[in-house]
């Protein structure tokens, strides 16, 4: 079986597939100094509650955003599962797709993960949106090409720094207003529609620009914790695909198994 592993900024992500079926799923808070020994004894608990075993995992991929963490995943895979590690956008593992960009070398694995993912599972022009640390809106053409995007300021990290920089604002959870109205009647209110509702803004607005440059009509998917949250509240995404990332990652082990 596949251990992949989706290493963000905030969690690490590790999901257990036989081919292209996920079977367990598991997250934990990314810490670079979290050891190998201790990402094994974690994983081998939660193998153990799904009736799985180290044993049964033959293979590792890895698609991190965050470089320091990943000498010790490798270390996991090597001394654990017994196994070397494929890391995307390493060799000998291949995109197989153009970043057709201005730095390709500088496009987060991440991104061009769920570029390949989407191409894979939706036809046409699409723009991928992706909810974590950041936002990320990338557009990914109709040959499968990764043509560029967007990074911005994830809706948490957004109202982390408002509570942080003005004194008196309380710390508000992320969830849609109470009320449809924009114009709030408390201070908590107006957190809540200023953070939630210009976010929704803000995404509808990039949206409506980047299909208006690609020309084609394009699919929006998203991807990440909150797309199910701002799906309920703006009619801008087309598909919600929130294992994304872990299905590149798979795509990319069957690749790389074809051109041994």
């Amino acid at each position: 079986m596949l251990l992949a592993i989706d290493a963000g900024n905030t969690n690490v992500v590790f999901a257990l597939l036989d081919g292209r079926d996920i079977r367990a799923r598991w997250r934990i808070a990314t810490d670079p100094r979290r050891t190998a020994d201790e990402y094994a004894v974690w994983l081998n608990q939660l193998l153990q509650l799904e009736g799985y075993a180290i044993a049964d995992v033959d293979a590792v991929i890895i698609a991190t955003v965050v470089p320091r963490a990943l000498h010790n995943l490798q270390v996991l895979a090597d001394k654990y599962f017994k196994t070397k590690a494929l890391v995307a956008g390493q060799a000998p593992v291949d995109w197989g797709i153009e970043l057709d960009v201005a730095e390709p070398a500088s496009v987060g694995a991440d991104r061009v993960v769920n570029a390949i993912a989407a191409h894979h599972l939706y036809q046409g022009d699409l723009i991928v949106i992706d909810f974590g640390t950041a936002t990320t809106f990338d557009v990914v053409d109709y040959t499968g090409a990764y043509k560029g995007g967007i990074i911005a300021p994830g809706i948490n990290l957004s109202l982390d720094a408002l509570v942080a920089a003005a004194a008196k604002l309380p710390k508000i959870a992320i969830a849609p207003p109470e009320s449809k109205s924009v114009i709030g009647r408390n201070t908590e209110s107006q957190m809540h529609i200023g953070v939630f509702w210009g976010y929704v803004a803000m995404m509808e607005g990039l949206v409506a620009r980047m299909r208006a440059e690609i020309g084609r009509p394009a699919r929006v998917v998203s991807t990440g914790g909150l797309a199910v949250l701002f799906n309920d509240n703006s009619d801008i995404f087309d598909a919600i695909a929130p294992d994304l990332t872990i299905q590149g990652l798979a795509l990319l082990h069957e690749r790389s198994l074809k051109t041994e």
